[in-house]
């Protein structure tokens, strides 16, 4: 008897906490979830920050290691991004998850930005180092193409006004290009390349002395969590988006449907 109950009594409560396909009650969850997000993003990249600025300078690149701080979570970011959304993309088209299209959409000008401050930040770094703001190697050319694949997914979503095949082509478009991720991951190890090769995710460990690792990591944290927090709230608006487009729809057919009353003089 007691046993019944207990599994009559979680079964409901687990479902509630793990159906999130449910746009109301995600848009409850995320209403909970983004403040303490913001708030984490916030603590951890100022405590970020503080260690970036009090780190010692690299014995061959001096000041200019600190530019690592931001172009290196930046260049993450813009992989991890893109993962999600061949994940949502799997979710459109396998699983027909009611919100792997809205992720997917969320999360592609987010992922641009991150990409853009990536090449931005790389090309202000290599400049001292490598005397030149671009070079077309592997690393770099792979990214700019990360880069051009992300805007046309936005431009692809925008182009087709059909939610159905818009949401497919995005979701096979995305499928494609993820084939970039794992080049731009290991194109320094593939390809004689300016860009310096892996040094903290690699097999052996990281070669980056701990004085210079952590900050890293604490920043790398911070901006992670601050993408959550965007993500999050580009769902919510994308959801009440569509939710404002229906109710338009509604209301326009329902005036189609009136009788138009002819009045003669």
């Amino acid at each position: 008897m007691s046993e019944t109950t207990t599994r009559t009594e979680t079964a409901p409560r687990a479902a509630r906490w793990f159906d999130i396909a449910n746009p109301t009650r995600f848009l409850a969850l995320a209403g909970r979830l983004v403040p303490w997000l913001a708030a984490a993003s916030f603590v951890v990249l100022a405590f970020g920050l503080y260690l970036s600025f009090a780190a010692p300078e690299d014995y061959q690149q001096g000041i200019t290691v600190r530019i690592m701080y931001i172009h290196v979570p930046f260049a993450w970011l813009a992989m991890m991004c893109y993962s999600l959304m061949a994940a949502s993309a799997l979710g459109t088209l396998v699983w027909r998850h009611p919100l792997a299209d809205v992720a997917l959409r969320s999360a592609a000008p987010i992922g641009a930005v991150f990409t853009a401050l990536s090449l931005v930040t790389g090309s202000i770094w290599g400049k001292p180092m490598w005397g030149t703001w671009w070079v077309w190697d592997a690393r770099l050319t792979s990214v700019f193409v990360l880069f051009l694949m992300y805007l046309g997914i936005i431009s692809l979503t925008r182009a087709i006004e059909d939610p159905g095949r818009s949401a497919r082509a995005a979701a096979i478009m995305t499928l494609v290009g993820f084939v970039n991720i794992p080049i731009i991951k290991f194109s320094v190890d593939w390809w004689n390349t300016l860009h310096q090769p892996a040094s903290v995710i690699r097999m052996g460990g990281p070669t980056v002395h701990p004085s210079l690792l952590w900050p890293l990591l604490a920043m790398a944290l911070g901006f992670t969590l601050m993408f959550f927090t965007l993500h999050l709230m580009a769902m919510r608006n994308e959801i009440l988006r569509r939710r404002v487009a229906a109710l338009r729809q509604v209301a326009a057919r329902r005036a189609d449907r009136r009788p138009v009353v002819e009045v003669s003089g």
